[in-house]
């Protein structure tokens, strides 16, 4: 999610101390919330399993949901900064320790949840600009999307890393071209209606056969 800043903060495509360990938190956080969420059979077989076969089981889940879920988040909200820096706004990202805490107590309890936080834009921006700082990130999850399609197609723990990535990137994109509240969609729509449509039906469309095939 892109929204509007609290703070001033230093322009340009660069980072800020405080925001490489936002970032880093953030990604760290929802790659543990989605791994006891997803992997909660396995990570309960490990905790039976000699130690070192426990380690290298948990190690795996962890990176698995790292590289998908942790990917999906960091570059989608990379992507919000990357297009409102263009435009010439002062971007950062600032996460939201609270929301990621609760993200791990959901994932502990059996359910999902996250709320990261986001990326805080201040400047001038025209309705174009503003729901193309929107757009960027949901666009950013469908092509990380295709480009996890091919490793769905092989065996293993690649295969379970293509899946969870098309599955992932595909659902946050259309998570977040929801036209509600602060998600993106809502930007993007009072922008253009057309663009919305284009990019939220087929994507909202393709989230719901992949969360319902036999719909």
């Amino acid at each position: 999610m892109a929204r509007k800043p609290y703070r001033r903060v230093p322009s340009g495509f660069r980072f800020t101390g405080r925001e490489i360990r936002d970032l880093a938190v953030a990604w760290l956080a929802l790659g543990v919330a989605f791994a006891l969420f997803l992997d909660r059979p396995e990570l309960l077989d490990a905790l039976d399993a000699p130690a070192s076969e426990a380690a290298a089981t948990i190690g795996l889940l962890l990176v698995r949901a790292l590289t998908t879920v942790g990917v999906g988040f960091l570059l989608h909200e990379l992507a919000h900064k990357a297009v409102a820096v263009h435009f010439d706004q002062i971007a950062e990202f600032r996460a939201d320790y609270g929301m990621l805490g609760l993200a791990i107590v959901a994932g502990l309890a059996g359910f999902l949840f996250a709320a990261p936080g986001a990326v805080y834009h201040q400047g001038r921006t025209t309705a174009r600009e503003n729901g193309l700082i929107a757009l960027a990130g949901p666009v950013t999850n469908l092509v990380l999307a295709a480009a996890f399609l091919p490793l769905a197609f092989l065996g293993g723990y690649a295969g379970e890393v293509g899946n969870l990535g098309v599955l992932v990137n595909v659902l946050l994109a259309a998570f977040n071209m929801i036209p509600y509240g602060p998600l993106d969609g809502r930007k993007v729509i009072a922008w253009s209606t057309l663009v919305y449509a284009v990019v939220a039906v087929p994507t909202i469309g393709l989230a719901v056969w992949l969360l319902f095939p036999l719909f």
